[in-house]
């Protein structure tokens, strides 16, 4: 495998996709066909002939999808780049079969100012990939003080989050949500109440009781929950659950959705390749490698997770890529750091427990990871149509892998040694192709 950096003249570049299974994200249809890249764009589709000086790659056998869209990564950078960095992030995005990614906030300094934002917009724009960040609700994510939200959106800024950290000042929440309105931009919020916590990392019950903790209660996040949903029906904000742990969570999340009917979607929610895969049993297995925050819940809960994938409640798959040293997570599990690393592993994990398991169909897992994080973020990306940047992630459905090293900085997974299916081959944006196996 590489990552592929060639002095090409990309203006001029054009290559064909021979004999792929496309799928069509808007229709959920997948069909066998050619696709034609000129420069940075789909240029077309159907039964097509080579041109001469025209590269091609064969995909016969193979899927070819929309570049993935991930709206939650810590690329650690400023502050922590011994974990990761915009660079090693971007290319740990490229392998996993991401072209864009949207980082979050919580860096150090955090991202609540113009000079912290331009930074990482600057660096991700030396990546090969799209690096989108948020900024902060609050001023040094600590829930507060409002930050300029409305000029830091001017100075780029994707939407608004203090991920890592719940915001317990209603009335504060309330006004970040009118002028996330305003500003046409989505609010994503970490839902766990450290009013009812303990210690966190491990879901209140048998499992934590083994490890000598208190650990973390559904209700923790399921009641902050129902709160936030609430504002944002009143203030009609644009807003994203992030990394949903708890059955709970899914039923007041459908009940939302429900009382939304027939309006403009302005409720999202996400889930985690690890929440949807695991339980708080693997914690015992795994130890701190399976730490998280929320963290990993019951059977129960990880099945009424698929639930809201299957019907739609559950909009999105997000990684929650969450890089930490070995030194780091080497530590007693009540001491050592929450999360995961997931951007290299996330399609195969969705392959081999919702589409193999028969809860979801390939297009409908595709979509979740493509076209509706775009929707939330309002961008022109996650479908594949004459016209529209060639952003594209070619892969076998049906390869099995063992995961074993990685791009990323940290190798923080549980899921190392795990055999699972699903093989990203390529990974091309704007035309360019970044990422071969």
């Amino acid at each position: 495998m590489q990552i592929i950096i060639q002095a090409y003249d990309w203006e001029k570049w054009n290559m064909i996709i021979k004999n792929g299974r496309v799928i069509d994200t808007k229709t959920g249809k997948v069909k066998v066909m050619d696709i034609r890249v000129e420069g940075s764009h789909i240029a077309a589709m159907g039964s097509l002939t080579n041109q001469e000086e025209e590269d091609v790659i064969e995909a016969e056998g193979l899927v070819v999808a929309p570049g993935l869209i991930d709206v939650h990564v810590h690329f650690r950078d400023p502050g922590f780049t011994y974990k990761e960095d915009i660079l090693t992030g971007a290319k740990a995005a490229a392998k996993g079969g991401y072209t864009t990614v949207v980082c979050m906030a919580n860096t150090r300094p955090a991202v609540d100012n113009e000079e912290t934002l331009r930074y990482v917009i600057g660096e991700g724009k030396k990546t090969k990939i799209h690096v989108l960040s948020t900024v902060c609700v609050t001023e040094g994510l600590q829930g507060k003080k409002l930050t300029d939200i409305e000029y830091l959106t001017k100075c780029g800024a994707a939407g608004i989050t203090d991920d890592g950290t719940p915001i317990i000042d209603e009335k504060l929440l309330r006004q970040a949500m009118l002028i996330a309105k305003e500003m046409n931009i989505p609010i994503s919020l970490h839902e766990e109440d450290p009013r009812l916590i303990t210690d966190n990392g491990i879901n209140a019950g048998s499992v934590a009781n083994y490890f000598g903790m208190t650990g973390s209660p559904a209700e923790a996040e399921s009641l902050l929950v129902k709160r936030d949903l609430m504002i944002a029906e009143e203030t009609g904000a644009r807003l994203n659950i992030q990394h949903i742990s708890a059955g709970q969570t899914v039923e007041y999340i459908r009940q939302a959705k429900k009382r939304q009917f027939g309006k403009e979607a302005s409720i999202y929610a996400e889930v985690t390749p690890h929440h949807f895969s695991l339980t708080e049993e693997d914690v015992r297995k795994y130890g701190t490698l399976a730490k998280m925050n929320p963290p990993l819940r019951t059977e129960e809960d990880r099945q009424a997770i698929i639930r809201g994938l299957q019907d739609d409640t559950i909009d999105l798959i997000a990684t929650d890529h969450a890089p930490h040293s070995a030194e780091e997570k080497a530590k007693p599990i009540a001491e050592a750091p929450s999360g995961i690393i997931g951007l290299e592993t996330a399609l195969a994990l969705g392959i081999t427990n919702l589409v193999r398991e028969g809860y979801l169909t390939l297009a409908q897992l595709i979509r979740k990871m493509t076209l509706n994080p775009a929707n939330l973020y309002r961008l022109e990306a996650g479908y594949i149509e004459v016209g529209a940047v060639a952003d594209l992630t070619i892969f076998s459905e049906s390869e099995q892998w063992t995961v074993q090293k990685f791009v990323s900085k940290s190798i923080n997974s549980p899921f190392i040694g795990k055999t699972l299916f699903g093989k990203v081959k390529y990974t091309i944006c704007e035309g360019k192709i970044l990422y071969q196996e």
